[in-house]
């Protein structure tokens, strides 16, 4: 199942608009109902401002009418297993599970590694933590 959210994921960097960091990415993900949606980065001039790929799928899958991410896959063409940034861990873990698969990929080789969404993100703050 990785590999064809890989493809949308490759797929996705082509669409990248990073013309500041020359660093496409791409992601895409699953949800629990195994609806697909993709995104890439997109920066604007006042770099480092813009979103990520992650966000970008995310936008799409709330857009649609929300889910929750079984797995999602982010590759970069110029990193090697390219993890999410930090904001963006927080905004994988708003729709995620612990155990949410996130496949780390190599532009040629496709999935390389695969980490639970508890592991990439053991402490990330909770909804419950707010009320």
């Amino acid at each position: 199942m990785s590999h064809d959210l890989f493809a949308l994921a490759r797929a996705a960097t082509r669409k990248a608009h990073a013309p500041y960091s020359r660093f496409p990415v791409g992601a895409a993900l699953r949800t629990t109902n195994g609806r697909l949606f993709s995104g890439c980065n997109v920066e604007i001039v006042s770099f480092p401002e813009g979103w990520c790929a992650e966000t970008s799928a995310i936008a799409q899958m709330i857009m649609d009418g929300g889910g929750q991410i079984a797995e999602i896959a982010i590759v970069a063409e110029k990193l090697r297993a390219c993890t999410p940034c930090g904001g963006c861990r927080q905004r994988i873990a708003e729709f995620a599970l612990p155990e949410t698969r996130v496949f780390l990929c190599d532009f040629d080789e496709g999935v390389v590694e695969t980490v639970l969404m508890e592991e990439l993100f053991p402490k990330g703050f909770a909804a419950d933590s707010l009320t």
